[in-house]
C-alpha cells in the first residue's frame, strides 16, 4: 500500500486534526484517510432521496408561523 508524507502542516490544522481524530477514536493517519475519502468520494444522493429528505423536513415545519403582520412589523422596526 502506498505511503504519503505531508510536510509543513500549519499548527492549527494539525491541532484540529488531532482533536477530531481523538473524538472519533482514530489515529491521526486514519482520520486523514477518512477526510480524504469524504472529500474525494462524496456520497451521491439521488434526486428521489433528496426530495424525500426535503419533504420530511417540511412536514416538521408548522405552517403559518409567521404572518404578514409579523413581516410588516419587522420591516417597520428595521433591523438591529
Amino acid at each position: 500500500m502506498p505511503a504519503l508524507t505531508i510536510k509543513n502542516i500549519p499548527d492549527d490544522l494539525y491541532a484540529e486534526l488531532k482533536n477530531i481524530a481523538k473524538q472519533h477514536h482514530r489515529s491521526i493517519n486514519s482520520e486523514v484517510i477518512v477526510c480524504l475519502k469524504r472529500s474525494l468520494f462524496p456520497k451521491r444522493i439521488s434526486p428521489d432521496e433528496r426530495l424525500s429528505t426535503i419533504q420530511a423536513i417540511r412536514s416538521q415545519i408548522k405552517p403559518n408561523t409567521i404572518t404578514a403582520e409579523d413581516i410588516d412589523q419587522a420591516i417597520n422596526e428595521g433591523r438591529p
